[in-house]
């Protein structure tokens, strides 16, 4: 009887470390987002991680690892260890620069697995309140009457932003000259600096400012008003037909995390996305809380894809 007694110690203590060894997570997890601190994507990934790491039971440590569209961060998640503990607060750039770059060190589907979708949000077209510009004509007429089109800013080459620009250009008839910043702090700043004539921007940048009467927004993206604003027009009100353009953020980590890793995660974003001071600032931010199943977001980063890789061909943008 003893014998057997001391067998099952020792046995339930050889297979304690081995338990503790399996659980998740272990230690704080590494968020990374591919735009400069400050900016939507930074403020999104802060917000629903702060309250996903109350359930977790780990902090979710936010980190920008901005540059060439988002793509450093996306490269970066993909290459680390498939145990959980990196997360990509992917956007729409991810699709974007999917379609707008031959050459990634990575793909842009099948090196990730979706987690769930966290928010989609339209941009706004953005100037200062004193400029000539008070519409999109006005924008439209401007453009065609600069040397090498009328500049527009954004948060980066290979951006939704900077696609947005592309696709207005091209619908509207309009040159529009490219200049792309370090993120969208960056873009605004200059904007308010007088260093260029409108900036393409998500509502959470520049909230403050057209609040505050420093700015003034021309249009919304979105097919619909953005609640925040509604007295902003859309860009098909104001003689775009059909345009309607979108972004989302979402979650993804590296290919080959074990599925009770990815189940968790997904089952922590919905009770985050359902915690009504999460819903309120993401709709404050201008977005809407939305979350999906991991193949449901499979799927919507693939159609974005080619989407996008359409846009580029008709446009004859260059791909980088």
């Amino acid at each position: 009887m003893q014998r057997r007694h001391f067998t099952a110690a020792a046995l339930g203590a050889a297979l304690l470390p081995r338990a503790r060894a399996g659980a998740w997570p272990q230690r704080p997890i590494k968020v990374l987002q591919g735009f400069a601190a400050g900016g939507n994507a930074d403020a999104i990934a802060r917000l629903v991680s702060a309250e996903m790491g109350k359930g977790l039971g780990q902090p979710m440590v936010v980190e920008a690892l901005a540059g060439a569209g988002g793509t450093l961060a996306s490269g970066a998640v993909a290459r680390a260890a498939p145990d959980g503990h990196t997360l990509l607060l992917a956007t729409g750039g991810h699709a974007v620069a999917g379609a707008l770059y031959d050459k990634l060190p990575y793909q842009t589907v099948d090196s990730f697995q979706m987690v769930s979708t966290v928010t989609f949000f339209p941009f706004l077209l953005v100037t200062q309140p004193d400029a000539k510009l008070r519409s999109l004509a006005d924008l439209v007429a401007a453009s065609k009457t600069t040397a090498g089109g009328l500049a527009y800013g954004t948060a980066g080459v290979g951006s939704t932003h900077h696609l947005i620009g592309e696709l207005l250009g091209r619908q509207a008839g309009a040159p529009l000259l490219h200049v792309p910043f370090r993120g969208d702090a960056a873009s605004v700043t200059a904007l308010l600096g007088g260093e260029i004539p409108f900036v393409v921007a998500p509502p959470t940048a520049v909230l403050g400012q057209l609040k505050a009467g420093k700015l003034r927004a021309l249009a919304v993206t979105s097919a619909q008003r953005w609640a925040g604003m509604p007295d902003v027009h859309t860009v098909a009100e104001q003689g775009v037909a059909g345009f309607d353009v979108r972004s989302w953020a979402g979650w993804m980590v590296p290919a080959g995390t074990p599925q009770p890793v990815v189940q968790r995660l997904h089952a922590e974003t919905q009770k985050a996305l359902q915690v009504p001071a999460v819903k309120a600032r993401l709709e404050e931010m201008g977005g809407e809380a939305r979350g999906s199943t991991p193949a449901e977001m499979a799927a919507m980063v693939a159609a974005e894809v080619q989407k996008w890789s359409r846009v580029i061909t008709d446009a004859k943008i260059q791909r980088l």
